[in-house]
C-alpha cells in the first residue's frame, strides 16, 4: 500500500497527470457514471466531478480511501462520489458505468491483481458503449548497456571482498527484476521491438508473452534487458517511459543477465518474455541467446532466467506445501480460529480478547497487544 506522501507524488507527475485529466475530460460528459478503480486518495473522483459526472463510485481497500472522503467533503463533492472500501472484485454496484479508470500498474502493467480486476470491473461494471481508461498498453524490450544497473545485482555477490563464496545468493538476486532508473537512450545497443499488447477493451487472459529478435548493429557490453510501456489512455492520448522521455513514476524495468556480454556487429539476439499470474502476483521468466554472426551462429551466451529462481525457498516450507502433508494448527492457528469462532455478530472484540487471554494466558505480552491482536482480525474479516 501506498502512503499518503506516495499518492502526492503520483498527482504531482504531470507526465501521468496531464494525460489522464484529458483522458477524463474527453470520455466524462454531464450526468456520466463513473467508477474509479484504485481511487487512493480520490483525485480521478474529484475530476470526475469536476467534469460533470453525476455519480462516481471510488473503491478503494486501503485507509487512504479516508483521506479521498475528506478531499471529496472539502470540495463539494461528497454527495456525488459513493465511497467503498474494498477490492473492486468484492464490489457490486447497483447501475452500469459509463467510464471506468484506473491506474493499477506497477513499474510495469503486469502487476499484483491489477489484469483480473480490469477484467472483472469491464465484465461487471461497464455499460454497453462504455469508455475504458486506459485503453491498451504497449509492451516494449531493448538490449541495454547499463554496468551500474547490474552492479547493483551482482556485485556484492561476485567481488569476493571477504574471500567467502557467495555464489548461492549470487545466483538469487540474478533471477531477480527491478527499476531501471534513469536509463539514457543512448545506453539502447537495439532498437526496441513491441512484445506484447494489452488491448483492456478485450483482454480475457492475465498471462502475457512475447518474443523479438534483433540483429546487432552496434557493438558494446550488454547487461540485460530493459522493458517499458506505452499507454493509451483514450484515442490519440496517452504517455510513454521509454527511455529518452520525461520521466515519469513507473520507471521501466531491468532484468538483469547473469554476466554481461560483450555484442558484436551482426550477431543475432533472441529473446522470449513470459508473465505468468499465479496466486496474486506475476512468475517472469526470460530467455536470451547471443549468437555470433562471424561463427555460423556459434552460442555466445545463454541465458535461462525465472523470478521463481530469485526468492530463498526453505525446505521446511515447501515442505509444509506437498500434496501428501498432514497440516496442524500451531498455536497462532489455534488462536486465529478461536478469535474467527467468536466473531459471530454478538460478542465485542472487548469479550473475544478476555476470552483469547483466559484460553492462551502466555501468548501475548499484555492485553492491550491481545486486542491490537483482534482488531487486525475483525479489519480483515467483519462486515
Amino acid at each position: 500500500m501506498y502512503s499518503i506522501a506516495a499518492y502526492g507524488t503520483m498527482i504531482a507527475d504531470k507526465g501521468r497527470m496531464e494525460p489522464y485529466c484529458e483522458a477524463l475530460r474527453r470520455a466524462v460528459n454531464p450526468g456520466s457514471v463513473v467508477v474509479d478503480i484504485g481511487t487512493g486518495t480520490g483525485i480521478f473522483a474529484l475530476l470526475a466531478c469536476q467534469m460533470g459526472a453525476r455519480k462516481v463510485y471510488a473503491i478503494e481497500p486501503d485507509d487512504a480511501i479516508q483521506v479521498a472522503r475528506e478531499l471529496a467533503v472539502a470540495n463539494g463533492y461528497a454527495d456525488r462520489i459513493e465511497f467503498i472500501q474494498k477490492r473492486s472484485n468484492e464490489v457490486e454496484l447497483p447501475e452500469r458505468a459509463d467510464v471506468i479508470i484506473s491506474d493499477l500498474r506497477g513499474i510495469l502493467p503486469m502487476f499484483q491483481s491489477h489484469l483480473p480486476a480490469i477484467v472483472d470491473a469491464r465484465t461487471r461494471f461497464l455499460a454497453a458503449g462504455g469508455v475504458m481508461i486506459p485503453q491498451r498498453d504497449t509492451l516494449w524490450v531493448t538490449v541495454v548497456e547499463a554496468a551500474e544497473l547490474h552492479k547493483e545485482y551482482a556485485a556484492p555477490w561476485g567481488d569476493d571482498p571477504y574471500g567467502l563464496d557467495m555464489q548461492p545468493a549470487r545466483s538469487i538476486v540474478i533471477n531477480t527484476w527491478g527499476k531501471g532508473r534513469r536509463v539514457p537512450s543512448q545506453s539502447m545497443l537495439v532498437e526496441p521491438q513491441c512484445w506484447a499488447t494489452l488491448d483492456y477493451t478485450r483482454l480475457v487472459n492475465f498471462d502475457v508473452m512475447g518474443e523479438a529478435q534483433w540483429s546487432v548493429t552496434r557493438a558494446g557490453l550488454a547487461h540485460g534487458l530493459l522493458v517499458w510501456f506505452d499507454a493509451e489512455l483514450i484515442d490519440g492520448i496517452g504517455f510513454s517511459n521509454r527511455p529518452g522521455e520525461p520521466e515519469v513514476i513507473y520507471g521501466r524495468a531491468f532484468f538483469p543477465w547473469p554476466e554481461p556480454v560483450s555484442l558484436a556487429v551482426n550477431d543475432r539476439i533472441s529473446v522470449s518474455l513470459q508473465a505468468d499470474l499465479v496466486g496474486e502476483d506475476y512468475i517472469w521468466r526470460w530467455n536470451t541467446q547471443v549468437r555470433e554472426q562471424a561463427c555460423a551462429g556459434q552460442i555466445k551466451a545463454e541465458f535461462k532466467q525465472s523470478t521463481f529462481y530469485g526468492h530463498p525457498l526453505s525446505l521446511e516450507r515447501l515442505r509444509k506445501c506437498e500434496a501428501g502433508y498432514t497440516p496442524r494448527l500451531n498455536q497462532d492457528g489455534q488462536i486465529d480460529r478461536m478469535i474467527l469462532n467468536l466473531m459471530n455478530g454478538e460478542l465485542s472484540l472487548d469479550k473475544i480478547t478476555d476470552q483469547v487471554m483466559e484460553q492462551f494466558p502466555g501468548r501475548f505480552a499484555s492485553r492491550k497487544l491481545a486486542l491490537a491482536y483482534v482488531g487486525e482480525l475483525s479489519q480483515k474479516y467483519s462486515q
